[in-house]
């Protein structure tokens, strides 16, 4: 049995449309994202921020810093996981999104839990 370090989180996201929210006629189109966490590693860590990057159809790019995930900072034990829902405003019907969250494993590591690029996109607006 192998003692090594291993760190690493799994992030997997699923989006939706949320068109009560959307303004289409001003260019204003609302998606919520959830966000599932997973300590695939075996050591636990703790999500200390997130850093995301929104890009629009038009090539308009935002950053998003900051401490935590809706206001929580979550520890996970290996196999442990957190899900939270949160959402973005962008004023294209297609975009997407990616990042990363900044983990603090348990004897200090620091390391990253990328999250790959996901669309965002208004239903059927693609094929």
């Amino acid at each position: 049995m192998s003692s090594a370090r291993y760190y690493e989180c799994t992030v997997k996201v699923e989006v939706t449309f949320i068109a009560e929210q959307s303004d289409i006629e001003n260019n204003q189109y609302a998606f919520a994202y959830h966000v599932t966490i997973i300590n695939t590693g075996n050591v636990a860590a703790q999500l200390i921020s997130r850093h995301w990057v929104v890009t629009e159809a038009n090539g308009e790019r935002k950053e998003i810093r900051g401490l935590g995930v809706v206001g929580a900072q979550p520890l996970l034990k290996p196999a442990e996981h957190y899900e939270y829902t949160s959402g973005t405003l962008i004023n294209t019907p297609m975009g997407e999104m990616h990042g990363a969250y900044q983990m603090v494993a348990e004897d200090g590591t620091q390391f990253d839990a990328v999250i790959a690029p996901f669309a965002l996109a208004m239903p059927r607006i693609l094929h």
